[in-house]
């Protein structure tokens, strides 16, 4: 498809720093990488060209082809509505589906492939993903067989076109992943002589909140981190405000703080957030929090400061909070993965469409 037009908002490349930021929300030069950018939200006449490969999008097509079916009888999901097909009964219906049913998939699999290969296209153009050598795919989609077979079938119609690039499914499990990589946001030193820290990942759909463990290795590098405990909350199905949904998550956190300190597990006093948006060096969402519960998005909402009211103190400190990008965390999650790399992206399929590229800084 043709585009007529093109507009950018990103996070803007700042001056190249010589050390890392360390402790500074929405740091561009971390303990592993340098963040070259992050949150861009390329637009043509249509709005923006990411939300062309989300899950919104691939459900869009899914629900067009549905009905193209239905004026001939023979939609194999009958009256179950959009919200009731789960990833796992699409995957169901490609193994073992009629012809019909697991036609349908493959169809919607297909278009869905060609959306993410123009928005890859489009993200390759750009001065601030030049000589991108992997990309990783992440978010929930990418957890079942029809998110795997979009990747595959977008690596072969990229590769047809003679693009290089490779497509890489996230490693850890995607609903993980966004936790894990919080052990990433900041210097080993701040974790050192603790067993675990407290992870959030915020999505436009779901919370998730974690305890990670850093299982680090005898020089302190953190490359096995896992998820010790989890829990999960949709609050895209409770529509809370932004003060209850503060509250929520920060009753969330404290369970898991107890548990922790039952289990005699040292946390350290520090959080890493993962959010939707471009993050300033304060804390603040500028922009691109619109599916979050309720306005958190400007300078009257300062994400930390409301939690950190709510947190008890771990080992007699306050928990000291630090936030970046959701997809940019998610995407720390594959440090480890990338040392045969020196230009590496991330694009997580959810409500809408994360992105980061980083450079290794070793």
């Amino acid at each position: 498809m043709g585009v007529k037009s093109e507009a950018r908002d990103a996070a803007p490349i700042d001056e190249p720093a010589a050390a890392p930021s360390g402790l500074i929300h929405g740091g561009r030069v971390l303990p592993a990488v340098t963040v070259d950018t992050y949150n861009e939200e390329l637009r043509d006449e249509e709005g923006f060209v990411g939300d062309r490969a989300s899950r919104r999008a691939f459900h869009a097509i899914l629900a067009d082809w549905r009905d193209r079916l239905k004026e001939r009888g023979e939609d194999p999901f009958g009256d179950v509505p959009m919200e009731e097909i789960s990833k796992s009964k699409l995957d169901k219906l490609l193994s073992s589906g009629d012809p019909v049913s697991a036609g349908l998939v493959h169809t919607v699999v297909e278009e869905f492939a060609g959306e993410l290969a123009t928005v890859i296209r489009r993200f390759l153009r750009l001065d601030t993903w030049k000589d991108t050598q992997r990309i990783v795919i992440g978010g929930g989609m990418i957890g079942s067989r029809i998110g795997e077979l979009a990747m595959g079938r977008t690596s072969i119609m990229l590769a047809a076109d003679g693009i290089k690039i490779e497509l890489a499914a996230i490693q850890n499990d995607p609903d993980e992943a966004g936790l894990i990589g919080a052990v990433h946001l900041a210097p080993s030193w701040v974790m050192a002589g603790h067993d675990a820290i407290l992870a959030v990942d915020i999505g436009g759909t779901n919370v998730r909140v974690g305890v990670v463990e850093l299982n680090s290795g005898k020089r302190g590098e953190i490359e096995e981190a896992d998820v010790w405990k989890r829990q999960v909350w949709r609050h895209a199905d409770d529509k809370p405000g932004r003060d209850e949904a503060v509250e929520k998550i920060a009753a969330m956190l404290a369970k898991l703080i107890d548990r922790a300190s039952e289990e005699k597990m040292k946390l350290a006093p520090f959080m890493g957030i993962g959010c939707p948006g471009l993050i300033d060096d304060h804390g603040f969402i500028l922009k691109g929090g619109q599916n979050l519960p309720g306005n958190w998005e400007g300078k009257s909402f300062n994400l930390a400061a409301a939690l950190s009211g709510h947190l008890p103190r771990i080992g007699g400190h306050d928990v000291f909070i630090l936030i970046h990008n959701d997809a940019v965390v998610q995407g720390l999650s594959e440090v480890p993965n990338m040392k045969d790399v020196e230009h590496w992206g991330v694009m997580t399929i959810g409500t809408g469409l994360g992105n980061a590229r980083f450079t290794n800084r070793e």
